[in-house]
This record gives structure tokens, C-alpha cells and sequence, in this order.
């Protein structure tokens, strides 16, 4: 991810990789860069998204948006971490006291360090600008507006 994170751009990544893994059960994105202006994530997928099921995500992510949904920041104990999220992606895990864990309402909970908005309605109107597929890689690209 960017060094410079966008709490707005940052959240909707949140939000749509909740969408993903809900719609095509294919995990949280492996890569991901996150900016201001646009942003792409990586996803292991197994073919092309079709410009329906684009519109769907993007319908999707927006209605998660326009519900409001209040980001809350809460810190959790390896245990509890380690029994409700996978901590692959978390670097020197055994080594930490606390997870940070971002919830977004009842719609997606993950460890992250990075800033976020307060709430959903901050982030705009997310859209997807384009996908494409190689290697068994997704790559969608989106912006706010």
C-alpha cells in the first residue's frame, strides 16, 4: 500500500474487498495501492469480470457507502485476534500486545493500520475505472468522486 494513505480511498478499499470475498468468495485483495487519485487491488481470481458483474460491485460498494456506516477502531489480544481474522498479512505478529481492528458497522472487520473515515458517508462515490485479468490475477482499478 502507498505510503500516504487517503482515509476515504483507503475505507472504500475496505469496502470492497468485503464486496469481493461476499460476491466471488475469493479472499481480500494480496496487493493493493491505495492514493488519492485512484487506486488498484490484486485479487487470485480464475477469469475476466464481466461488465454486469462490475456494475454489481460498484452498486455494492456504493450502497454500503449511502448506509452511513459508522468506522470504529478497536484493539484486540492475539488470541482474539488470531480466532477471528487471519493475521497472514500482519508482519511480526507474535511480537505484538494488540491488533488494530477497523470495523466498518456490521459490514467488514479486518487488522489495519491505516487511517480511515469516521464514516462511510465521507468517501463519496466509488467507481470502478477498469479490471483486468493475467496470470490468474484480477486487477481492479477504482476512484472517488
Amino acid at each position: 500500500m502507498s505510503k500516504s494513505y487517503d482515509p476515504q480511498m483507503h475505507t472504500a478499499e475496505h469496502l470492497l474487498n468485503q464486496v469481493m470475498v461476499r460476491t466471488f468468495d475469493c479472499g481480500r485483495c494480496f496487493s493493493a495501492h491505495i492514493n488519492k487519485k485512484k487506486s488498484k487491488c490484486d485479487y487470485r481470481f480464475d477469469r475476466a469480470l464481466s461488465q454486469d458483474e462490475v456494475a454489481q460491485i460498484e452498486n455494492m460498494v456504493n450502497q454500503a457507502i449511502q448506509q452511513d456506516l459508522p468506522v470504529r477502531i478497536e484493539h484486540l489480544d492475539f488470541e482474539q485476534a488470531r480466532q477471528e481474522f487471519s493475521l497472514d498479512r500482519v508482519p511480526s505478529k507474535e511480537t505484538l500486545d494488540s491488533f488494530r481492528i477497523v470495523r466498518i458497522g456490521d459490514f467488514d472487520a479486518c487488522p489495519c493500520i491505516g487511517p480511515h473515515v469516521s464514516s462511510t458517508l465521507e468517501i463519496g462515490s466509488f467507481r470502478i475505472i477498469s479490471t483486468d485479468f493475467n496470470d490468474q490475477v484480477l486487477r481492479v482499478r477504482f476512484k472517488l468522486s
